[in-house]
């Protein structure tokens, strides 16, 4: 009997959210990877898990059709949807029109500077402090942003390393990734599954997968689970790392060619070989 009542619950969500598209005269586009989540139960899982307040300033990337989108709200935070498509941003600025905790920018979140939109928004706030007398919404813009998406399949390995470089303004993720992605990055080393991405990861961030979601929790259905992943950035790297840049092609060079020797592998950091053999044997690595 529970199976046929979530059976005619994802139904029913699938439903409105086909009138939605309807009503905005879209359908889901490949380019853009959407699979927009329908569940309303996982929706209210993920706002609940960031555990915003009031002062707090949560960045939402891909809000498609606002199902994240209304729950933040509600919880009193500042909302800063960023939104590629043109006409999901459209309808997200009319379905919402009069929350003046929520801003949309129409904008392709690969390429926009989270660093300079952290400075726009804190001076912006400001200034509207001076201009009201000391009187403004409440959020603290001294406080890290948080980020929460349903990223697209195509683009979460990307978002990941891009919002890491930015790490400094963050304080959390909270993503929702394809299951095979974030059994990668919670991965230990004596795993096959553990790579760049699990390194990067884990050397800025605690890591840790706080459910998965079926396809059947979203409109059009994926062929894969998704997990919700949860990313807590760190102070500092986990271990003492001066140029984490460099680290990183480090890493990309170590595990870019697998069947090669460590040596042979690290030689595309253009290092000369007497130097890269001097510091395997310093770490006591075989070269």
């Amino acid at each position: 009997m529970r199976d046929n009542c979530k059976a005619q619950h994802t139904s029913r969500s699938t439903h409105r959210t086909s009138q939605i598209l309807k009503s905005y005269g879209l359908i889901p586009r490949k380019r853009f990877s959407q699979n927009f989540l329908t569940d309303r139960n996982i929706a209210a899982r993920i706002v609940n898990a960031l555990g915003l307040k009031g002062d707090d300033a949560v960045i939402e990337i891909g809000p498609g059709l606002g199902i994240l989108t209304e729950g933040l709200l509600d919880s009193g935070a500042k909302v800063i949807g960023i939104e590629i498509d043109r006409d999901l941003a459209g309808g997200l600025k009319e379905r919402f029109d009069g929350r003046n905790n929520l801003e949309i920018i129409n904008q392709d979140a690969l390429k926009i500077s989270y660093k300079e939109l952290f400075c726009r928004v804190g001076c912006a706030h400001q200034k509207q402090a001076d201009k009201n007398g000391g009187q403004s919404p409440p959020y603290n813009y001294d406080k890290k942003f948080k980020v929460v998406s349903n990223l697209p399949y195509n683009i979460s390995t990307p978002i990941i390393f891009k919002l890491l470089e930015e790490r400094e303004i963050f304080s959390m993720f909270l993503l929702m990734l394809q299951r095979e992605v974030a059994q990668r990055i919670v991965s230990p080393p004596d795993n096959k599954e553990y790579g760049v991405l699990s390194v990067m990861v884990q050397l800025l961030a605690d890591v840790k997968i706080e459910f998965d979601v079926p396809p059947s929790c979203f409109h059009p259905a994926p062929k894969v689970y998704s997990s919700v992943v949860r990313f807590n950035i760190l102070n500092k790297p986990r271990i003492d790392v001066e140029d984490v840049a460099f680290f990183k092609r480090v890493v990309k060079a170590s595990f870019g060619q697998r069947r090669k020797t460590l040596l042979n592998a690290l030689k595309s950091l253009n290092i000369e070989t007497p130097q890269l053999v001097e510091l395997l044997n310093i770490i006591n690595i075989d070269s």
